[in-house]
């Protein structure tokens, strides 16, 4: 069984759960309850349990056990229900990389545990997903590693007739599967050569192929993201027919439009817009800043959600669709490079969620001639909103110099840009701009670039007028929140920024 709904710990949420030890942040055991209340209370099926830019718990199947030995006898972790670890990939990590040796030979100690308690011989974690996919090698490097350095040590001879194996015991399973996690443009669009090239060596009865959808948001903007997302599983489609192979595509969004808008208020546009899409990201705020009913509704309607490519067009250029990227991107990034310094200053004021290590994203290292680092895309998406200006603007006038055959991939590949710009541009403040220019001196072009996007989103699309979401009041805590910064009155800062994350029902 494949999982159609993932729980994940990315740190988005406005509001903290009931459960958490210290009210505070997310960390330590608080994360094996969250994970056996995905499971046992709100019916999510598969467990991303992280080791890329935090510690981790390796020891998280004997603990989840002894929650409830019942529960996970009767819905079997490795058949029923999944765990899977998110490692660091030691290519780009390099500080990480210990790390992925300390989480893959916990695997095999895993076995140990379940098999010890429920007799089954059944691995409760068997799949591991690879940050930053970028070559096939990256994968085959992770996968090769545990066969050879974890499974095959059991063999090596300690002294006389004595093996490895006859003091720790045989190791379980042999091998793994992993998952690609694709994030940035160049390698989502060489998506065949990765999967090809890995099905060719390894010769996988399935994959599952994971690609992201904050990272390339942040990079190149929303609308960029998402026909990247849609231009993923047009290729998966084409090559689960030539490479004879099932493909299941994972989608990581989050709630917010800017990173997917997969929400259970928006549950069914969602999983219409990305109908292609097998497994899908159940993050924080998705959790935790809805009531249950909604969440387990939602939840519901994911696990029954049939994966159809008919909405996905038969052929789009590469090319066609690199020059809408580009045209986009590089407007997104102008704006983005010049307003970095009050993103960063308003980011040190976003209420902590959980227990993290540092962690920068690609947008500093993804262009020859940026210079911009900038906090992860929940974090920036946060202060983006944060400051009035909802970063699913950002780009948009860049549409006016696109020819009609480019507006036409635009139309073919993402169904609901309106809904989704109009759902973040309702947030936007006119009056965030004159503070932007006076607290931090931006340059009146790049005031005026975004006075642009919006005035073509308000001249094409459509802003709604309506203050069902609490908008007016969304506008005028931006707008104090600017203020209270100027004036040094960082309390009052986090204050306003938390108000406005539980208006949006998202952090970032």
């Amino acid at each position: 069984m494949i999982p159609r709904t993932m729980s994940t710990q990315h740190p988005d949420n406005a509001r903290m759960p009931e459960w958490v030890s210290d009210n505070s942040v997310i960390k330590n055991e608080d994360e094996i309850e969250e994970a056996y209340i995905a499971f046992n209370k709100l019916g999510i099926k598969e467990v991303m349990w992280d080791a890329e830019g935090k510690d981790v718990d390796t020891h998280v199947i004997r603990k989840l056990f002894s929650k409830n030995n019942t529960f996970f006898n009767d819905n079997i972790l490795g058949k029923d229900l999944f765990l899977t670890y998110r490692v660091p990939n030691p290519r780009i990590e390099g500080t990480e990389r210990k790390i992925l040796t300390e989480t893959l030979a916990s695997i095999p100690l895993n076995y140990d545990v379940a098999n010890k308690i429920f007799k089954k011989n059944i691995p409760p974690i068997f799949e591991v997903i690879i940050p930053f996919t970028t070559n096939y090698t990256d994968l085959l490097s992770v996968l090769k590693y545990y066969e050879k350095a974890i499974v095959k040590e059991e063999d090596t001879k300690l002294y006389d007739d004595v093996y490895i194996k006859d003091i720790t015991g045989e190791v379980f399973p042999r091998s793994i599967n992993v998952i690609p996690l694709i994030e940035d443009m160049d390698s989502i669009l060489n998506i065949e050569s990765i999967v090809t090239n890995y099905s060719r060596v390894v010769k996988p009865d399935h994959m599952r192929v994971f690609i992201a959808r904050s990272d390339p948001a942040m990079n190149y903007g929303m609308l960029p993201a998402t026909l990247l997302s849609k231009y993923a599983t047009m290729k998966m489609r084409d090559l689960k027919k030539s490479l004879d192979m099932e493909i299941y595509p994972m989608l990581g969004a989050g709630s917010s439009p800017f990173r997917g808008n997969l929400g259970p208020d928006n549950i069914e546009r969602a999983l219409s817009e990305y109908d292609s899409y097998y497994t899908f990201t159940l993050q924080s705020a998705f959790k935790y800043d809805y009531d249950d009913n909604a969440i387990k509704k939602a939840v519901n309607l994911i696990n029954k959600h049939e994966t159809s490519y008919e909405n996905i067009p038969d052929d789009i250029s590469a090319d066609k669709l690199k020059s809408v990227l580009n045209k986009y991107r590089t407007r997104f990034q102008t704006i983005i490079e010049a307003i970095a310094k009050p993103i960063n200053d308003i980011t040190l004021y976003l209420p902590k969620r959980r227990a993290r290590k540092l962690h920068i994203g690609l947008f500093g290292y993804s262009r020859s001639t940026g210079k911009a680092v900038l906090p992860r895309a929940i974090s920036f998406v946060g202060a983006m909103y944060s400051m009035g200006i909802p970063p699913e603007i950002i780009g948009m006038a860049a549409l006016k110099d696109m020819s009609d055959d480019e507006i036409s991939v635009i139309n073919q590949l993402y169904r609901n840009l309106d809904f989704d710009i109009k759902a973040s541009a309702k947030y936007f403040n006119y009056e965030s701009l004159s503070l932007l220019k006076e607290i931090w001196h931006v340059d009146n072009s790049i005031i005026s670039m975004i006075r642009e996007d919006m005035h073509y989103i308000e001249d094409s699309i459509g802003v709604p007028t309506d203050d069902s979401y609490g908008t007016t009041k969304h506008i005028l805590y931006s707008t104090l929140t600017l203020l209270a910064f100027k004036t040094g009155k960082f309390d009052e800062v986090k204050n306003y920024i938390y108000e406005m994350g539980l208006i949006r029902k998202f952090l970032g």
